[in-house]
């Protein structure tokens, strides 16, 4: 079977979550089914890292497509070519665009509707061009896949799609993190803040993740706090707004909020491992896959009660809610106070952490798929 796969994301040192997605899935995939082509559709020179196996054909596909004109110029009119060209029995979307002019039946992965729910989060044109095309990409898909229940339940209320067309695969975490040792810790730390423990936030400077709240919680929590305890913020700065930074301006604890940038995978885990808590406020998430990752690191979280993050979190979070201001810095002063409350998350994270496993994300996906190039309901 040829399965042609849209890679577009697969961009070397620029794995965020739907590339991250794309890439541990495609990659199992790739491995456990060698009798299988897969077709990877690139929109730029491949890197050969994602070159998987002998039984994938790399195909550049023009242009770079980075803006909804470019979208709407690869996706209708260069990639209906192209899967008619590689013979392609069906089409798997790991970031959920589709093409309206190819009859190759079709799977896209809607990772969520955070664009329909807060349409100011993101340009302007982005959200004109997601919010006329995903509800029709939707109704044109053979299934749909998501991360999550709530996502599944979203999708199906908006778009009017019957539940038994959108199958969960979750998301998985990495087995690069892992708790690290009291050594390691100190030397992150040493590394990082002077020797400082810290609150860690990994992830986009994106409205969605509730980064004005989060600075101000801190900054709540530090008055009052008899620890001193730094904020590390790993993540590019692409989406930052006036907002953030008018936040950032008013703390008075500014000198201890620490911005990383984007960092490497190795870093990112010695960070991790050595923070105090993850700090993971978002107001909207379809999943939430540094929530995992700080579990598998045995770092306490702290998370939002609200979308998906509750459903993804279990009982090994402490949940708040990302709209108060108070309530967030309280978390995280309980956090500081609750000994035995830390060790508790700690534990209950690390046996959440085990139902995540790219490996079944993957095998999910497969079934998916498979029932898309069955061509049953």
């Amino acid at each position: 079977m040829n399965i042609a796969v849209n890679t577009r994301l697969l961009l070397h040192g620029r794995l965020d979550g739907w590339g991250r997605f794309a890439y541990e899935t495609l990659w199992i995939m790739v491995q456990q089914h060698p009798e299988h082509r897969f077709i990877f559709l690139f929109d730029r020179k491949p890197h050969p890292e994602f070159i998987f196996g002998d039984n994938v054909t790399p195909v550049t596909v023009h242009p770079q497509a980075r803006h909804p004109w470019l979208w709407h110029i690869w996706f209708e009119w260069m990639l209906p070519r192209v899967l008619k060209e590689q013979d392609a029995d069906v089409f798997l979307s790991p970031d959920g665009y589709l093409s309206m002019r190819t009859d190759v039946p079709s799977l896209p992965v809607i990772h969520d509707l955070n664009f329909l729910h807060s349409p100011k989060d993101i340009p302007a044109h982005h959200a004109r061009y997601l919010n006329r095309n995903f509800p029709r990409f939707a109704k044109k898909a053979a299934r749909i896949a998501t991360v999550s229940e709530f996502s599944k339940q979203d999708i199906a209320q908006h778009y009017q799609i019957a539940p038994s067309m959108i199958d969960v695969v979750y998301n998985g975490v990495s087995e690069r993190f892992r708790p690290t040792t009291p050594p390691e810790q100190d030397a992150a730390r040493q590394r990082w803040t002077g020797g400082w423990p810290y609150l860690i936030y990994v992830g986009a400077m994106h409205p969605r993740k509730n980064i004005s709240r989060m600075l101000e919680a801190f900054d709540l929590f530090r008055t009052t706090s008899q620890e001193p305890l730094k904020l590390v913020m790993v993540g590019n700065r692409q989406w930052w707004t006036d907002d953030m930074q008018t936040a950032l301006n008013g703390m008075r604890f500014k000198d201890d909020v620490i911005f990383m940038g984007r960092v490497s995978e190795d870093d990112l885990r010695q960070l991790l491992g050595a923070a105090f808590a993850s700090l993971y406020v978002s107001t909207f998430e379809g999943f939430g896959i540094p929530v995992i990752e700080a579990f598998q690191a045995g770092v306490p979280v702290i998370t939002s009660n609200v979308t998906a993050m509750p459903e993804v979190a279990g009982d090994a979070a402490l949940l708040t809610d990302p709209y108060s201001v108070e309530a967030i810095a309280r978390s995280i002063s309980t956090l500081e106070h609750d000994v035995s409350l830390r060790e508790r998350l700690i534990v209950r994270g690390k046996e959440q952490a085990t139902q995540f496993t790219w490996q079944r994300t993957s095998d999910l996906l497969w079934q998916s798929l498979m029932t898309v190039a069955a061509g049953t309901p």
